[in-house]
C-alpha cells in the first residue's frame, strides 16, 4: 500500500504546490481523494492518471478540492478505447456539482464526438452520495466514511482504506472531532491537513485569521494522531506554505504532542506501509 501526495497545497496557489489531492494505491488500484488544481499533472509524475483512478472520493465540496474534475471527467473519457464510467464518492450534493461540470463541458463534448470517429460515447460519471456513516467494499478494498467537522461547510468527509491489514485516513478539512477519531484508530498513516496557527495569527489579515476555526493547527492534527495511536502523521494542505528549510519546525510542532513519526508533505511525498 503506498501514500502519494499529489497535492499539498491550499487555496492560495503557489508555484511549487498542487491544489489538495491524494492517490492511495491499493491491490485493487489507484483511489483518488479530491483533486485540486493540477491533479493529473503530479499523476502523471507518479505514474498514474484519470484512467487508472478505481475511484474518485471527495472529502467536501470547496472549490479547491475540486477544481480539476472537469479535468479528470474529459481525460478519462477522451483517452479510453471503451466506455469507462468514473465511480465518485462524495457527501450530499455532489450529483448536483457532476451536473454543472457536464453541463460547462457540453460544447468540448460536442466537439470531440464529431472529430473523432473511433469516440462514440459520452462521458460518465457514476456518483454515490454519502449521507452518513458508510463502508464501501471495491475489489476487496474496504473504504469507510464518517463525517466530519469543517463548519460552515455541510457535510464533510473524512475516509479510512483498509487494505490487508494496512490502513489510511485521509482526513480532509476539519477540527478534531469524534467522527474522525473513530476513522483514525490505530491507522498506519493519518493524512491530515494542518494550518500554523502562529503565522496566520501573525500576518493578522482577517481572511487568512478566518481560517483558524474550521481547520485543524498542527499541534491539533498531532493530537488527534497520538489520541488514536496512529503510526505516521503526514501534513499537507499547509496553509502557509512553509517556507524553504522550515519544514523541521513544522514537524517540531507536532512531535512535541506525537510520538509517531512525522511528515510534512511536498508534492509527491510518497510513505509505503508494509505488509
Amino acid at each position: 500500500m503506498e501514500v502519494v501526495v499529489l497535492g499539498s497545497g491550499s487555496p492560495l496557489p503557489d508555484p511549487d504546490r498542487a491544489g489538495p489531492s491524494t492517490l492511495v494505491r491499493t491491490g485493487a488500484g489507484d483511489l483518488l481523494f479530491d483533486c485540486g488544481r493540477g491533479v493529473l499533472m503530479r499523476a502523471a509524475a507518479a505514474r498514474s492518471g484519470a484512467g487508472a483512478f478505481v475511484a474518485l472520493f471527495l472529502t467536501h465540496l470547496h472549490s479547491d478540492h475540486l477544481t480539476d474534475l472537469n479535468d479528470i471527467v474529459t481525460m478519462r473519457w477522451a483517452t479510453s478505447f471503451a466506455p469507462s464510467p468514473l465511480r465518485l464518492f462524495g457527501p450530499t450534493g455532489t450529483g448536483r456539482v457532476v451536473q454543472a461540470v457536464g453541463e460547462m463541458l457540453e460544447a468540448d463534448i460536442g466537439y470531440r464526438l464529431s472529430h473523432h470517429a473511433d469516440l462514440g460515447w459520452r462521458p460518465v460519471t457514476e456518483v454515490t452520495e454519502i449521507g452518513g456513516p458508510t463502508v464501501l467494499e471495491l475489489n476487496g478494498i474496504r473504504v469507510t466514511a464518517a463525517f466530519t467537522d469543517h463548519a460552515p461547510v455541510r457535510p464533510t468527509l473524512g475516509f479510512r482504506i483498509d487494505d490487508g491489514g494496512r490502513s489510511v485516513v485521509i482526513a480532509g478539512d476539519t477540527v478534531p472531532c469524534s467522527g474522525l477519531d473513530g476513522l483514525c484508530a490505530d491507522a498506519d498513516v493519518l493524512v491530515h491537513t494542518a494550518v500554523r496557527r502562529d503565522l496566520i495569527e501573525g500576518i493578522g489579515l482577517p481572511r487568512l485569521t478566518d481560517v483558524l476555526d474550521y481547520h485543524s493547527s498542527v499541534e491539533d492534527a498531532a493530537e488527534t494522531a497520538e489520541r488514536n495511536r496512529v503510526g505516521t502523521l503526514l501534513l499537507t494542505h499547509l496553509v502557509p506554505a512553509p517556507e524553504p528549510g522550515t519544514d523541521d519546525e513544522w514537524a517540531g510542532l507536532a512531535t512535541a504532542r506525537f510520538g509517531g513519526r512525522v511528515i510534512v508533505a511536498n508534492d509527491l511525498t510518497t510513505v509505503t506501509i508494509d505488509g
